[in-house]
């Protein structure tokens, strides 16, 4: 696997144009700054969004049994957290980790349209975001029935196909290579 870093290009196969060449069908959801999506494909972000991201939210959605009204400023400091996170970061010395992958194939597969998509890219990862989207909706589930099996079973479910998804993002990325 070639090293890549901002200053390099990746090999496409030849005659392959780049899918973000072409129109998109739906905005950006993380923001339609270029210089965004370069921070958020830095490791420390992406992992540290990973990792704290939804147990941010979680324990803010739990704390309203223990500091009464004032668990709204907790959930806004979590919302803070992942607005801010890929801002502080900076461009990453090297695309060339997983991390940074996933990004980037998000990035493409939130800009392009299915039908320009590869073939074995347009309904799995479609399948997977769904499936780890009504793992999320059994998390909030428990969080708001104060459940802790509800609330860990959608927690692992959610981000089991999460993760799965950001999986299918690294192999479309590293398949089009357009970034």
């Amino acid at each position: 696997m070639p090293s890549r870093n901002e200053n390099t290009t990746h090999r496409r196969p030849s005659g392959a144009s780049s899918l973000l060449d072409r129109p998109r069908s739906r905005p950006m959801i993380a923001g339609g700054n270029e210089a965004v999506w370069a921070r958020h494909a830095h490791p420390l972000s992406v992992w540290s969004r990973i990792l704290l991201g939804l147990p941010l939210l979680i324990m803010a959605g739990w704390s309203r049994i223990w500091i009464g009204h004032w668990w709204l400023l907790a959930l806004a400091a979590a919302i803070a957290f992942l607005w801010i996170n890929p801002r502080l970061t900076p461009r990453p010395r090297s695309l060339d980790n997983w991390g940074a992958r996933a990004t980037l194939g998000e990035r493409i597969w939130l800009q392009t349209r299915r039908r320009d998509l590869p073939r074995q890219h347009r309904i799995v990862p479609r399948l997977l975001a769904i499936t780890s989207a009504l793992g999320h909706l059994v998390l909030l589930c428990g969080v708001l029935a104060l459940d802790p099996w509800l609330t860990l079973l959608g927690y692992l479910s959610g981000m089991v196909f999460k993760l799965w998804f950001l999986d299918r993002m690294v192999w479309l990325e590293w398949e089009t290579g357009c970034v």
